[in-house]
């Protein structure tokens, strides 16, 4: 039978929890920078550590949730989060550096298993599911620059920790409900499918899972570089913060509302071509991003906002389904660490490449390098083998 989707609306909000406290903390730095007088370089750290974090542990909790309990890791991750974002209140505030590698750790754990929860609880309309997890995950991008100025013009930098606070524990109380998945039965795994480190890597050479995990770089690679340096590209064409704050907000709702559409199109085709066409449109989009202007740049941006959504919820409608059995939690582990790298390398590689022959030239060999990608799954299907056990 197919799942009421409350609980993926439950579970996106789970994920937002990660986007929220991440940008609303990273979008303010040049504020408690300010206050406590550090630079540039340290404000790429505090970023960066962030990120760092989720990479290293998302793919380990992930494999913990998978023996131990999906829900109790994700519950776990949650509280981790909350706790560290209240610690930052109690210290000193050169310190912030831990509190936002704790905070990235709880993330990992949280958003990791919420993502595979989503795979877990639904099988009949998994795409229109992580459609609508992807869409509130999303949103915290959106909200989290607006609220976290709101917040600070009202209060303080250290205000937007009891914001995310109060967030976690809003996401642990609605998430109480939701039921345990099943374990998986006896005799159901491989000999090394137990909790071992030959165990958690093997996820990382599934043949039929690394051309996926690429794409899922590449597409965060598309993210990255759209939300990092087409507000470059807008200001070197003279526009004032006015337009390029509303040309991205364009941009993300046309990247969150397309993604329960694209959901539901996951449901009842094939997810490989869907993916492909994503793909096309994202990498076409960045090449042209520093040849147009005005109407047409508002166009182009919209499509690489459409492209990057499509290709973000049906990876995970794909990836999940061709998950081993017992393993959904490692497997979409490892997939939001893929996750992170190529929104770690995409700007960092377009900001090397602009900086040594110009922001041109930087749009179009990213995204020249981006449509290769589909070379590497030019031949691969999406279909998982019928009737897969998730755990339900």
């Amino acid at each position: 039978m197919k799942r009421s989707l409350l609980y993926a609306a439950i579970l996106g909000f789970v994920g937002f929890v990660t986007s929220f406290g991440a940008h609303i903390v990273a979008v303010n730095l040049p504020t408690y920078a300010a206050a406590v007088g550090i630079g540039l370089a340290m404000i790429g750290v505090l970023i960066a550590v962030y990120d760092f974090a989720e990479i290293i542990a998302k793919p380990v909790f992930g494999a913990v949730a998978d023996r131990q309990g999906m829900k109790r890791t994700m519950l776990a991750g949650i509280a981790v989060f909350t706790v560290a974002s209240l610690l930052y209140l109690f210290i000193d505030p050169r310190l912030l550096i831990v509190v936002r590698f704790l905070q990235g750790v709880g993330a990992a754990a949280l958003s990791a298993v919420s993502v595979a929860l989503v795979g877990v609880y639904y099988i009949e309309n998994r795409g229109r599911a992580y459609g609508i997890y992807n869409a509130l995950k999303g949103a915290g991008y959106v909200i989290a620059p607006i609220t976290g100025g709101l917040i600070i013009a009202k209060a303080n930098f250290s205000a937007i920790f009891l914001a995310t606070a109060a967030i976690g524990v809003v996401a642990f109380l609605i998430s109480l409900p939701l039921p345990e998945p099943a374990a998986t039965p006896a005799g159901a795994l491989d000999d090394d499918d137990d909790f071992s480190w030959a165990g958690f890597f093997s996820v990382f050479r599934e043949p039929r899972l690394l051309p996926w995990f690429a794409v899922t770089v590449v597409n965060m690679f598309f993210v990255g570089i759209l939300f990092g340096f087409l507000p470059v590209q807008i200001h070197a064409l003279g526009y004032g913060p006015v337009q390029s704050g509303v040309l991205l907000t364009v941009v993300a709702a046309s990247y969150l509302l397309i993604q329960p559409l694209v959901g539901y199109l996951a449901d009842k085709v094939n997810a490989a071509p869907t993916i492909r066409l994503g793909l096309l449109a994202a990498g076409i989009s960045i090449i042209l991003v520093p040849f147009v202007n005005g109407a047409a740049l508002v166009i182009v941006s919209i499509i690489a906002g459409i492209g990057v959504g499509t290709v973000w919820t049906n990876t995970d409608t794909l990836v999940s389904g061709l998950a081993k059995e017992g393993k959904m939690g490692a497997t979409m582990g490892a997939a939001g660490s893929f996750k992170e790298l190529g929104d770690m390398v995409g700007p960092l590689l377009i900001g090397v490449v602009s900086q040594a022959f110009g922001l041109p030239v930087g749009f179009v060999a990213c995204g020249v390098l981006g449509l290769l990608s589909l070379l590497l799954i030019r031949r691969t299907t999406s279909t998982p083998p019928p009737n897969r056990a998730t755990g339900t």
